[in-house]
């Protein structure tokens, strides 16, 4: 079994999009953030001038790796988000796809996403996303 490694008594439900440390909450979160050390990035390779990939891209292993996760998206489900035309069709935005880099880049995602939830272009993707994952 295993244990959060920010305070050693919890079992862990999360991990650290930086580093990939398990914790257990949101107060464990918050201790470890400031101790963060991101891995090593790997090399990226520019496609054209507005997008950057990593050379070696994640795999779904990366994002879903827990079973006990019980907030976790089967990827059956995940597949449909790349089927969906209504999301292509908004990701063809220049506005909304500047706003998603910005996310991305910054150093604060969540007042990054704060910020973002504040744009009604952002929250209609948020909202087509859910209503694909639901299934509604």
């Amino acid at each position: 079994m295993q244990i959060c490694n920010v305070c050693s008594e919890q079992t862990p439900k999360y991990r650290c999009p930086t580093c990939k440390i398990r914790y257990c909450s949101l107060a464990c979160y918050k201790i470890h953030k400031d101790t963060c050390l991101p891995l090593t990035q790997p090399s990226r390779i520019t496609v054209d001038k507005t997008v950057t990939l990593p050379a070696e891209p994640w795999n779904v292993e990366d994002l879903l790796d827990e079973d006990h996760y019980t907030d976790r998206v089967p990827l059956e489900i995940l597949q449909r988000l790349g089927e969906s035309q209504e999301l292509r069709d908004l990701l063809h935005n220049p506005h909304l796809r500047q706003l998603l880099r910005s996310i991305d880049t910054a150093d604060s995602k969540d007042d990054a996403m704060k910020a973002a939830m504040q744009e009604p272009l952002f929250v209609e993707l948020s909202d087509q996303c859910l209503q694909i994952v639901e299934n509604k």
